[in-house]
């Protein structure tokens, strides 16, 4: 059996992950879930968007929805968290790219797009 695999290198956009260390860094060790809602919230902004703008591409009537579930654990078992949203998605270039590189936002080049259309930010 064989499998195929990629490998990818890591890089970094240096003022990006200054400007993270410099105004994200907190002593809170449970940050991280604050940042997977936030990813969530913006995949759903995103995915909002395009329903806006794109109907032929997506369902109009598609529900967006993040769910946030503690499932009970045997006693013994970790503790989970799960985080789920019906938003954008990514491809697997977007994949690449967005997990391939720290500090990489595509936050910030959404907000460009919306910057370039003639919509109103206020109206995702």
């Amino acid at each position: 059996m064989t499998i195929d695999t990629n490998s990818y290198h890591f890089k970094a956009e240096i003022k990006q992950l200054l400007h993270i260390l410099v105004h994200s860094l907190y002593k809170d060790r449970d940050i991280f879930l604050r940042e997977l809602i936030s990813n969530a919230s913006d995949a759903l902004t995103r995915m909002h968007f395009e329903m806006l703008t794109n109907r032929d591409v997506l369902d109009a009537d598609a529900e967006l929805a993040l769910h946030i579930e503690v499932p009970e654990a045997a006693e013994g078992e970790p503790k989970r968290i799960i985080i789920k949203d019906s938003g954008i998605g990514m491809t697997r270039e977007e994949l690449v790219q967005n997990l391939g590189t720290i500090a990489q936002s595509g936050a910030r080049e959404f907000l460009s797009r919306i910057g370039e259309s003639d919509m109103d930010p206020s109206d995702v």
